[in-house]
């Protein structure tokens, strides 16, 4: 179905500091996943479009690059100020397109919006170290550097959220910057472009193009863009990497997960149940940090088990727009089957259906999907061993602690895990054990704060440097080394050996 709005809104790219509608001859379809209804179109970006916007960037770098940093932060704080001003208006927009709740929206703009507060301190950020006099009249010191063009392609679970990881702090290190937004939900992202430009950021400086896979090649195969940071599934994760690395580009590619959760016996239960609820089921479980594998220890398991049924039973599903709505619907129709099939694929191997998520319906008509919970889940299972991106939580029965660290450590995904439990020193024993980026203690989804860094390990992430924090203004600069000696006399002679003092 159309929305009759949908015939004439195309949504636009962003190029040299305006809107510009691309002229492609292909386009996507935008939803309105809680109405099930197709509101937009995205022409998709040709390779000669890539390229007109890569030119726009390069030709902002030199003297953005060359503007002091502390200019550059002001600009940051400006642009902070703008989102917080627009953070309703950008949450509805998210909302619409990608259907979680206003409060998750929401809450994923703060996020973002930390992740600006971090480069507004960027003047500090890029300090470099100093030695006097290391040898006869020698001094020492060190700078970062910005790279130049850079590049973004970002997933439909955070359209804000994940971009905001990214150009902020690139720009604040004196790169320019090209977003590829994800065609599912792209309209929020050319209101970030906008609205930086309000804050006082050149034309050019930060730009948008919409597309799909083409117009990811033609990013990747363009000298002019120098890194690429990237943010999907592990198998496009691991192509952008490797063909990233063929072109001479620094990459950091965020792939995959399937973070567990260990419960022990000690730990309280209502608390716990309420945590992963929330982690398994929020946003209709279409994180990369969701509790998709609950490994229960011991005893726990069946009252465990019971309590998570009755908390998916008691979720309410509706448009992410409509108060009180714990979870809203899938991002849309081709991605409401595919957990579909996850489902009946649990079932056919054998895995207990606890709870059905499929008699989940909704009078609005869109792509609705309850909580849905399997018990006995075994680790060759395809349920267990895939990425389903879905409201699918699967219980994983454990003898003892070592089981479940056995089990954990023995996936190929390792983005997040969490253990809950009330004795410390088993947490602190199982922080250093376990084979995962972030951990959690007591918390079920571990994000970090802007001011660290986020990446996992394993298949989970391809790449040195983990995004934003200081891993992320290491990934956006290069260092360069200056030693120096200013002769005090004019007799100095050619020395032919290696410098020693």
């Amino acid at each position: 179905m159309i929305d009759a709005a949908a015939r004439v809104r195309a949504v636009a790219n962003f190029i040299g500091g305006q809107r510009q509608t691309a002229s492609a001859a292909q386009s996507t379809p935008v939803y309105d996943p809680a109405r099930g209804v197709v509101t937009a179109c995205v022409p998709l970006a040709t390779a000669a479009d890539v390229q007109s916007v890569v030119a726009s960037a390069e030709g902002a770098f030199k003297e953005w690059s060359r503007m002091p940093p502390l200019r550059r932060a002001r600009i940051l704080f400006k642009y902070r100020e703008l989102l917080e001003a627009h953070a309703e208006e950008a949450a509805r927009i998210i909302t619409s397109e990608h259907g979680k709740t206003l409060s998750d929206a929401r809450a994923e703009l703060t996020r973002g919006i930390e992740v600006v507060e971090f480069a507004c301190g960027i003047p500090h950020l890029l300090a470099g170290a100093f030695s006097e006099n290391i040898g006869g009249g020698l001094d020492c010191w060190s700078m970062r550097q910005p790279l130049g063009v850079c590049a973004g392609i970002t997933p439909f679970n955070f359209p804000a959220m994940v971009p905001l990881w990214m150009f902020p702090l690139a720009i604040a290190c004196g790169n320019t910057f090209v977003l590829k937004p994800s065609e599912r939900d792209p309209s929020v992202s050319v209101l970030l472009a906008e609205l930086l430009i309000e804050a006082g950021a050149p034309p050019g400086v930060f730009n948008v193009v919409q597309g799909d896979r083409a117009a990811v090649d033609a990013l990747l195969e363009d000298p002019r863009v120098v890194a690429i940071s990237f943010v999907g599934s592990t198998p496009i994760a691991r192509s952008i990497y490797a063909r990233g690395a063929h072109y001479g580009k620094r990459v950091q590619a965020l792939g995959g997960a399937k973070n567990h959760a260990v419960v022990l016996p000690d730990a309280d239960i209502a608390a716990t149940v309420e945590a992963l609820l929330g982690a398994a089921y929020g946003s209709a479980g279409e994180r990369c940090m969701a509790i998709s594998v609950v490994v229960a220890v011991g005893e726990i398991a069946d009252r465990l088990v019971e309590n998570l049924s009755r908390g998916a039973r008691r979720l309410r599903v509706g448009p992410g727009s409509a108060p009180n709505v714990d979870m809203g619907p899938l991002v849309t129709p081709q991605h409401r089957n595919r957990v579909l099939g996850y489902i009946e694929r649990g079932v056919a191997e054998g895995a207990t259906l606890v709870v059905d998520g499929r008699d989940a319906a909704s009078e609005h008509g869109g792509f609705f999907l309850g909580g849905t919970l399997f018990d006995n889940v075994t680790p060759l299972m395809t349920v267990y061993r895939d990425e389903i991106f879905g409201p699918v939580l699967c219980v994983v029965r454990a003898a003892d602690l070592d089981a479940a660290i056995d089990t954990v450590n023995g996936h190929p995904y390792a983005n997040g895990v969490a253990i809950f439990t009330r004795d410390g020193g088993i947490a602190r024993s199982f922080a250093q054990q376990i084979h995962v980026g972030m951990v959690g203690v007591n918390v079920a989804i571990p994000v970090p704060m802007a001011f660290h860094s986020f990446g996992g390990w394993k298949h989970s992430m391809f790449g040195d440097r983990a995004m934003y924090g200081e891993e992320g203004v290491q990934f956006y600069t290069r260092l360069k080394t200056v030693t120096a000696r200013w002769p005090e006399r004019d007799d100095v002679l050619a020395q032919f050996s290696m410098p020693t003092h």
